[in-house]
Parts: C-alpha cells; structure tokens; sequence
C-alpha cells in the first residue's frame, strides 16, 4: 500500500468525516475526491509525527509552518471543517479511541513515523519577558508581530496601511475595494469623534499612522499618535513629513499609560484594545478617562470574545498565542462597557463590524496570495505561512460568529452632564462625508 492509502482511513478517523480534501504524501502517492478544490500535502513523515506528539491546534500549526505539512487550493476548504474547527478551537484534540488508536499507531509504525517530538519551528515564541501586560513584556509581544517589516505589512495590508477592519460601505467591485473601505472606515471614526480644526486627537496604538494622517488632512486637527513598535513609529513618522504635517502630527514611541499630557478633545483606540488584558482594562479605562477633556470622545474599535469570559480564565496556548499575537486577549463586549463605566465613562453607541472584518481579511488573504513569492522574500517562507493560517483561519471565525468585533463610543460628561452628542444617532453620523 502507499502512504496516501494507509493515511487516508487514519485522517477520516480523526476527522469523524471522509475528508473533503484530497491527500498528498511525501512518496508521490494520493488519496480522496480527485475533484477537491483543496489538496493536503504531508512532505515529510515528520507532519505525522508533529500530530502524534500534539494531536491538536498547535500541532498542526506547527507542521504547517514548518512546512512539513502543505495546503494547495483552497485553503478555507480545508479549514472551514466544523466539527474539526470546534474540537481544535476548545483544545479538545483530535482524539481516538479504542480500535482506531491502536489502528493509528500501526500506521504511523509502517509509515515510519515514530519517534521523538520535532522542536517547535525557530518562529514560535517561547519565552517572554517580565509580567503579564507588564510595560517590558507588552513592548517585547508587540514587536513579535509587528515589526516583521514594514514593506510585508505594507504588501499584505494595500496603501492605505491600516490594520483593522474596514467598513464596507459597498460590496466590493471593481470601483470598490479595501482601499476605499479603509477610507471610509477612517472618516467613520473622525465622524463618531466629531473632530474639528482646533481639537487635540489622541490614538492610542497609532500603527503606521493612517488615521493620524487622515484626521490632520481632512478635520485640521492637532494629534499625538503613540505606538510600542520601533518599526512602526519609524514608518508613520516618514509618512508625516512626507505628507507636510509635522507641524500638526506626533508620532511617539510610548506606552499608553505613560501618556500623561492630556486633556485631548478625542481618543481613538483601534485593534489595541486585544494587547490590554483582563486585568489591565481597568487601568485602560482608567487612563483614557483622566487624559480626555470633559466633554471629550473616546472611539474604542475592539475584537471580541463572543462568549462567556470565566473569572480568572487565563490564556490558553495556542498558534495565535505563541505565533501571531503573544499575551493577546479578546474580551466580551460587556466587559469592556463595564470598564469604561467603572472608569466614570458614559457610553453612546456600540457598533458591531463582525461582517467587516470578514471582508476585509479576505481581501488581506488576496493580497497575500498574490505576492506570495515577494511575501517569501520579505519575511521567510516560515512567517508567510504564519499569517495566510492567521487570517485565513481568521475569516471563518468572523464569518462563522466565533468573534466578533465592536466600536464603542463613550464620553466624558461635562458640566451637568452635557454629553456634547446630537440628539439622534442619524443626525450625528449624517455628518460623514464620504
């Protein structure tokens, strides 16, 4: 028998399913539907063994970036397997049982794929520095995922460079796409700000500094954009000058609770809030609140645990955990309004953009495949394939309601209460102009 077909049986028991995909072994042989969009490639022996060791997510995470394990076609084929996502997603593994176990075990022995566990591919992180959300070990994980290069990000994310999700105003088309929804989910927030010239902005995690530049150019604001990423920092300051606003824009290399010049007239919070942490929200709420002037507008875009958070829950390790976003945690939504009204914040207007963000990680997952050879060259085959799992996985999750992601919008009342909004929703959103 070849590979393929002693394999083949194996997978359909972990999977409880026969699999949708075809199967491609490292001696040439296949197995499953020849009209799969999707083929799954084992070149080494070493995938099997990798699964052996760790029948879970991070198993085969790590025989994927290593590139023992390979998906050719489509790579949501693959991943959008419910059963096999839920059991994965919950840590639950993919266990056998009884005759299937044994049956297992004498396959990976005719394969020859006993033995040792493999190490970890070199880019998982394994040790970290300091505390939990401590100021040291919230600089070292953030610069693990973002200052991979600057050209990578600017490859995977288009020109506009923003690293969340757009708002789609239109289906995407020809005339429409990631670049006009990023716009126009810059000016939704300036909208939801209400800036105007004269107005001191402050955004928190400020990335390459796309709304920075946005809301200088268009609204005539002053705006300090702090930011944990060396790389990061250096970008958006470049960008600033070559765009003429250094009089107006700053760029800083900060921690968000060392920013102690306020007031400012407006905050915006957008895809930091997931490096904060349970048990740093307070301290978040705490800080935007006594750095906003009263009266003051706070835009926090955030993803969100669509689920129950249990106290004391710690972070589970998995491929987005010790891959992508080291110490990252999603909050439910409701604990992030509680924080903010703990922090003596009034909230406004909760927005969900799950819907969004699936479109938006397509059209990144697009751009990644596209320029897949450049996207090698750039990082490493090993880092690419990090983050076409990441956001292709990432997809499904939105897609399917696994996590959402919100825009919350709070004051600090003034005098009496004065909250400084318009009356109605529509009227004050009517003020967008795109």
């Amino acid at each position: 028998m070849s590979a393929a077909d002693r394999l083949a049986p194996l997978v359909e028991a972990l999977l409880q399913a026969p699999p949708p995909f075809r199967i491609r072994c490292w001696d040439g042989s296949e197995a499953g539907p020849a009209d799969a969009s999707a083929t799954v490639v084992f070149r080494s022996r070493r995938a099997l063994r990798r699964l052996a060791w760790r029948p879970d997510e991070l198993g085969l995470a790590r025989a994927y970036v290593a590139g023992d394990l390979d998906i050719q076609g489509d790579i949501y084929a693959v991943l959008d397997l419910e059963d096999v996502v839920a059991r994965l997603a919950t840590n639950e593994g993919l266990e056998l049982t009884g005759r299937a176990k044994l049956a297992a075990a004498l396959t990976a022995a005719r394969l020859g794929a006993v033995g040792p566990p493999p190490a970890p591919p070199p880019e998982e992180l394994h040790r970290r520095r300091g505390a939990r959300h401590s100021r040291q070990r919230d600089a070292d994980v953030v610069r693990h995922h973002y200052d991979v290069g600057n050209e990578f990000y600017r490859l995977v994310l288009g020109p506009s460079l923003v690293y969340s999700c757009a708002y789609w105003r239109q289906p995407p088309s020809s005339t429409y796409g990631l670049t006009e929804a990023q716009a126009d989910k810059l000016e939704l927030i300036c909208t939801k700000l209400g800036l105007r010239p004269g107005h001191r902005l402050l955004d928190v995690g400020c990335g390459w500094g796309s709304l920075l530049l946005h809301a200088a150019r268009e609204y005539g604001v002053s705006a300090v954009g702090v930011t944990v990423s060396p790389q990061q920092a250096e970008l958006a300051r470049e960008r600033v000058a070559a765009a003429g606003l250094g009089g107006q824009v700053e760029v800083r290399l900060q921690d968000y609770r060392d920013v102690v010049d306020g007031p400012y007239d407006a905050i915006a919070s957008v895809g930091m809030a997931e490096h904060v942490g349970l048990d740093q929200i307070g301290t978040y709420a705490g800080q935007l609140f006594g750095l906003l002037t009263p009266g003051g507008r706070l835009l926090n875009h955030a993803i969100a645990s669509i689920r129950p958070l249990i106290d004391g829950e710690e972070a589970r390790s998995s491929f987005i955990d010790r891959y992508v976003f080291p110490d990252g945690e999603l909050l439910p939504l409701s604990r992030t309004v509680d924080a903010f009204e703990h922090a003596g914040l009034e909230v406004r207007d909760v927005e969900a953009l799950r819907e969004h963000y699936g479109a938006t990680l397509r059209a990144w997952v697009a751009n990644l495949q596209a320029e897949w050879a450049e996207a090698i060259r750039l990082v490493s085959p090993a880092r690419a394939r990090i983050w076409l799992l990441y956001m292709a996985g990432s997809v499904l999750a939105f897609e399917t309601g696994q996590i959402g992601v919100n825009q919350v919008l709070a004051v600090r009342q003034g005098a009496r209460g004065a909250a400084g909004l318009p009356a109605t929703r529509t009227t004050w959103l009517g003020g967008s102009r795109t």
